[in-house]
Order: structure tokens, then C-alpha cells, then sequence
């Protein structure tokens, strides 16, 4: 994970989304919790959203390996760990990969090529653009074939990603 600051604000970053000009870092600051006697409250997005999704996923899931047309989302890591692979929809680049811990969100926009792995049991939720309901979440994917490939080794006990050619070892055990 990259430890220098962020270049956006929360605040920032959120609006930047609404107003349809999409950062080209899928990681997104989150502002400090407010805390006092009573506990604390964590502003998780600031900006619209239609719908809210809540997903689990069990431990060497893969998810995604499609793109929306229209669709944006943003997803926070309640528990768990998330291998996240992207790249625009039209492009032979490499996937870049970036991993995603428990207390983390990430944008995905319309039109990037995008896939999950969970090296271990992991729970999200996704705070999309579009409705959520099966035939309006279908009817605006694109599915691919498999952009990503993640095989865990019980006899290093560590998970190799594999993403067109890009094979870096290494993260969390499962």
C-alpha cells in the first residue's frame, strides 16, 4: 500500500466523482473518524449514490472480470482483504493491481476493467451510481474473460497474482 498522503481531500475525491471527472487513483481517502464519549462516526461517502449493496465473499473468491457501461462504485472493506486488478475497458495494458484492507474504499468508474480476488474471508459493501437489482446490474456489464488469475500456495502460505503477465508474489495469508 502506498504510504504518501493523498493528493485529494476526501471531500475532494467524492466530488470529483459527482461531477463525472473520475481520478485515475482507485484509492480513496477517508477523512478522520469523530470521536467522543459515545463512540466515534466515520463519513464513509459525501456524495450522492443510488444504491447500497453488502457482499461476502469466501476466502480465493474471484469477482467481478467485467466492466459497466454507465455504472460507477465505490467499495468499503468492512473485514477482510480485497486483490483488486484494473485497467480501462478497450486496453491491452497490464492490469494494475493494488490490495485493499479492512477500513479502505476504492472507486471503480464506467468503462475500467476491473476484478476482485479475496485471499480470505472478506465483507463489503459497494455505494453505486446505478440500481442495483439483478436485470439493471446485468443489463449494464460487459463480462471478459479472465483479466486476473491469483493461486494460493499452502506450501509458502501466500497467494501469486498472475494479471496478463504481471506476477507479483506476496500478501496476507488465507
Amino acid at each position: 500500500m502506498n504510504s504518501q498522503p493523498h493528493p485529494l481531500s476526501h471531500a475532494e475525491y467524492t466530488r470529483s466523482v459527482d461531477e463525472e471527472r473520475y481520478p485515475d487513483d482507485p484509492h480513496v481517502p477517508l477523512d478522520e473518524p469523530f470521536v467522543n464519549a459515545a463512540g466515534s462516526i466515520l463519513n464513509v461517502l459525501l456524495e450522492r449514490f443510488t444504491s447500497v449493496a453488502l457482499i461476502e465473499s469466501h476466502p480465493g473468491a474471484v469477482r467481478a472480470n467485467h466492466y459497466h457501461k454507465t455504472d460507477w462504485h465505490y467499495a468499503y472493506v468492512l473485514s477482510g482483504s480485497v486483490v483488486y486488478g484494473w485497467r480501462p475497458a478497450d486496453s491491452t495494458e497490464n492490469v494494475q493491481v493494488r490490495t485493499f484492507t479492512t477500513g479502505q474504499m476504492f472507486f471503480t468508474p464506467p468503462r475500467v476493467a476491473h476484478v476482485m480476488y479475496f485471499p480470505e474471508r472478506t465483507t463489503f459493501m459497494t455505494f453505486a451510481r446505478n440500481k442495483r437489482d439483478h436485470d439493471s446490474h446485468e443489463g449494464d456489464v460487459v463480462r471478459l474473460p479472465p483479466i486476473f488469475d491469483a493461486r494460493w500456495s499452502p506450501f509458502t502460505g501466500q497467494f501469486t497474482i498472475g494479471a496478463d503477465g504481471f506476477e507479483p508474489s506476496g500478501g496476507p495469508r488465507s
